[in-house]
């Protein structure tokens, strides 16, 4: 497999276009379509398919391109290190959802780096974006949340794509509200105590093979009439401090940010649904020393905050 063939897949994959390929490589357009038919009889698969409005990436082509970027990533730092004399960084990336056990996990993960050069990557998203990460934008790791109910539609995915997947956390979501709001003081909550106020909720669910708004409709409740819809988990402790109609539904909470934010966190006696939080990386890959130190910090903090749950 020639190493310049596979340099001009990963340019066309990022472009979508053979002719823009060319020119941003500044070689010919039928040499580079040559090379790239080239690439993938000596592979034996299709990489791309073409279209009239440019070439697609294939399943194979997705994962492929997976492994050419790591794989280019690595010769780049092997050429910087023996030919500038400069010392390899540690790396850790991973994309997550919007959860206060996982980010605390990583500021304590954080403190083991030490004097060490590295350069650590933690992106909070939903899980259609963690998943895309690992192939478009070679990240290691992802954390995934989804409804149990739909663990087959999330599994089957994963499976297709050809990642590895383990069970972190299963739970169902407490309320969150300000200790000045109307379900602050009630020893239960129930659905029925909600409807007047205003539901914080984040705006991008997803699961794999359904549209979103099916998805929506089964994860928010009929009865509410207002809304807020936000994608900055940092603004979401703002309204709920701030606004006293506001709740919101989230994985457990550490006493440490409810007494920061003047909060009251409550579980809702109507809530059955549960939900998982899954690990997720490419199949074959081996876990490096930053993510096993990330790893046991995820699951110590997972045991400090759900044994209060």
């Amino acid at each position: 497999m020639n190493i310049i063939h596979m340099k001009y897949a990963v340019e066309v994959a990022r472009i979508g276009s053979i002719n823009k390929a060319a020119e941003e490589l500044l070689i010919a357009q039928p040499n580079l379509s040559r090379s790239i038919k080239e690439l993938e009889a000596d592979l034996g698969i299709t990489i791309f398919s073409r279209t009239s409005k440019g070439m697609n990436l294939t399943p194979e082509g997705e994962e492929f391109i997976g492994y050419a970027r790591k794989i280019l990533d690595q010769i780049d730092d092997v050429e910087r290190i023996y030919r500038q004399g400069v010392p390899k960084k540690q790396k850790f990336s991973i994309s997550v959802p919007r959860a206060s056990y996982i980010s605390e996990a990583f500021a304590d993960f954080s403190r083991t780096i030490t004097g060490d050069s590295a350069e650590l990557f933690y992106y909070e998203t939903n899980a259609h974006r963690a998943i895309d990460n690992i192939f478009d934008s070679n990240y290691s790791l992802g954390i995934i949340r989804y409804a149990s109910v739909y663990d087959k539609y999330f599994k089957r995915s994963l499976e297709e794509k050809g990642l590895e997947y383990e069970l972190i956390a299963e739970f169902s979501y407490m309320l969150v509200a300000s200790r000045e709001s109307s379900i602050a003081s009630l020893d239960e909550v129930h659905f029925g105590n909600l409807t007047n106020m205003i539901e914080i909720a984040h705006a991008d669910p997803y699961v794999p093979s359904l549209p979103l708004s099916n998805v929506k409709k089964e994860e928010l409740l009929d009865s509410i009439g207002r809304r807020i819809f936000l994608f900055e988990r940092g603004s979401q402790f703002d309204l709920l401090s701030l606004n006293h109609e506001t709740y919101m539904w989230v994985s457990p909470l550490p006493d440490r940010i409810l007494d920061i934010y003047g909060l009251v966190q409550k579980k809702c006696i109507d809530n059955k649904r549960l939900y998982k939080d899954v690990l997720i990386y490419r199949k074959g890959y081996n876990l490096t020393e930053l993510d096993r130190r990330f790893i046991t910090a995820l699951i110590e903090s997972k045991r400090a905050y759900f044994t209060k749950e």
